[in-house]
């Protein structure tokens, strides 16, 4: 389909606490959340409206319609996490490392048309063409999964201090997650919730 990874990179917020234990230790909880709507074609198909049903052709027909179909990411991940500065806190420029554990409230939802390529038929005209039945899946009858799932992170940064309780912090974390489909979306591969995530916040220590 036309939808790839980087289609669903966007701007998300987030809120951390911090506990200190010393200088160079912390212990970090963080709550974020994220989502996105994305509408996306089949690549290399066409769309044929028959009184039996729909029917995708190859691309090189001219099709009634072109098959598209939303596909909606939702992840609310709850992390709880090691952070080490190395230097400690008590330079101009702070750097830190960290990771750990997170549980991933995650939901998708899709609407629009599905080729089930699992169920291919023979189309007969000048010559034998192999096409796949079309089900539509409409707004009012979202095709709709909600998991929880264990996953872990890792991050690096920076904070640099502007006053006495004030610092901003530049952030890269990677998160992995596997998730599995077991209801609405039987038979699919693996959901991937792994992703990087580039942050730029502000601490006030208390």
């Amino acid at each position: 389909m036309t939808l790839t990874p980087s289609t669903y990179q966007t701007t998300n917020f987030g809120f951390s606490y911090e506990y200190f234990f010393s200088n160079h230790l912390s212990l970090v909880l963080n709550v974020d959340s994220y989502t996105k709507n994305k509408l996306g074609q089949y690549l290399d198909y066409v769309g044929y409206v028959f009184d039996d049903g729909d029917f995708a052709f190859p691309a090189e027909f001219d099709g009634d319609f072109y098959p598209s179909h939303t596909f909606s990411v939702t992840i609310t991940p709850f992390q709880l996490s090691v952070k080490i500065a190395p230097l400690g806190r008590r330079m101009k420029v702070i750097p830190y490392i960290g990771g750990g554990v997170g549980v991933y409230l995650w939901s998708v939802r899709l609407f629009g048309d599905i080729i089930d390529f699992s169920d291919e038929r023979f189309f007969y005209e000048d010559e034998e063409i192999i096409v796949d039945p079309i089900y539509p899946i409409y707004s009012d009858d979202w095709r709709e999964e909600n998991k929880l799932k264990v996953g872990f992170q890792g991050f690096a940064g920076i904070m640099i201090p502007l006053a006495n309780r004030i610092s901003i912090e530049v952030e890269f974390k990677y998160n992995h997650c596997m998730a599995d489909f077991q209801e609405a979306f039987i038979g699919f591969d693996r959901f991937d919730l792994s992703g990087y995530q580039i942050s730029l916040g502000m601490n006030y220590w208390f």
